[in-house]
């Protein structure tokens, strides 16, 4: 998500605003504020950017459909799209290609759910629960294939696939999981100071999956857990009879909201901070072509991230 961010940030410095991105460059309301202050203009699509104009892809990816469009439109293309998601669109035309009835589990009308459904419109269905695994009708239940959203809650997932499972014993998913490093690095710290915790503060959006399943999984664990944008949203009597707070932040919400918080949580007297690390993310994607060959700066300056 970092990246994405980056990568809007750096094209506005090379070719100056504005610089279109289609859709939210990721999901949170602070980030794209901040971005569309510096000449970014967010689009819901790609026929709003003016032809020959530059756009850059969010980081949730777009289907072919999109692609077409843009090309129409001989617009500038920087594509943002996460690598973790380019490789649920690469599974999803790969068991296209092999023939597969491929269910993807995720939330609907999300922006990556959109996205991988359109690589194969035809051959992919789409379930959110458990409960809908029951009602799926596929042409070849013995040739079906499953791909996850890659911001979901793993225990969400699991239950999903092993519903998929006992439904269609053939299935096949996968070679290693889709969903996100990051998001299930959360998730699992979540699960872990959850027992030494009072109460649970997840700084995100609304519309942030990411986000939305740090709060479940707390919950699921007995925990009380609050979504927030900023300190300003802490209300009082959450921290009423609370010794121990633990906060956490979605994929996409900037550092300095998340050092807001602390601040304000040391002002209503939790002066101890201890700060919990399960894994060491040091994972690096490479900036997109597109936007290297626009660095003024010599080659390999740009792959600072």
């Amino acid at each position: 998500m970092v990246r994405a961010i980056d990568i809007v940030n750096l094209a506005l410095e090379y070719c100056g605003a504005p610089i279109y991105v289609h859709k939210e460059i990721v999901h949170n309301t602070r980030v794209v504020a901040d971005l569309s202050a510096k000449g970014a203009v967010f689009v819901d699509s790609v026929e709003e950017v003016p032809e020959s104009a530059w756009v850059i892809y969010s980081a949730h990816g777009v289907s072919p459909l999109v692609r077409q469009k843009a090309r129409a439109r001989s617009l500038q293309v920087i594509d943002a799209t996460c690598p973790l998601v380019t490789k649920v669109h690469l599974e999803a035309r790969r068991f296209a290609r092999m023939g597969y009835s491929i269910v993807l589990i995720g939330h609907k009308d999300h922006d990556e759910v959109t996205g991988t459904i359109g690589e194969a419109p035809e051959q992919t269905w789409l379930v959110s629960t458990a409960q809908e695994v029951d009602a799926l009708v596929l042409p070849h239940p013995d040739k079906v294939a499953y791909l996850t959203q890659t911001t979901l809650s793993l225990d969400e997932a699991e239950g999903i696939i092993a519903a998929l499972k006992g439904r269609f014993p053939a299935i096949v998913g996968p070679p290693a999981q889709d969903i996100c490093y990051a998001t299930e690095n959360r998730q699992v710290a979540v699960k872990a100071v959850a027992p030494d915790c009072d109460l649970l503060l997840v700084v995100g959006s609304e519309n942030s999956s990411n986000s939305n399943r740090l709060v479940e999984v707390a919950r699921n664990a007995g925990l009380p857990s609050f979504l927030i944008e900023d300190e300003q949203a802490i209300q009082p009597q959450w921290l009423e009879r609370v010794q121990t707070v633990g906060l956490t932040a979605g994929a996409s919400a900037p550092e300095r909201l998340v050092m807001q918080v602390i601040h304000f949580l040391k002002l209503n007297g939790f002066t101890q901070l201890e700060e919990v690390e399960m894994v060491a993310e040091d994972v690096r994607f490479a900036l997109p072509p597109e936007l290297i060959s626009l660095s003024p700066r010599p080659e390999g300056a740009a792959a600072r991230l």
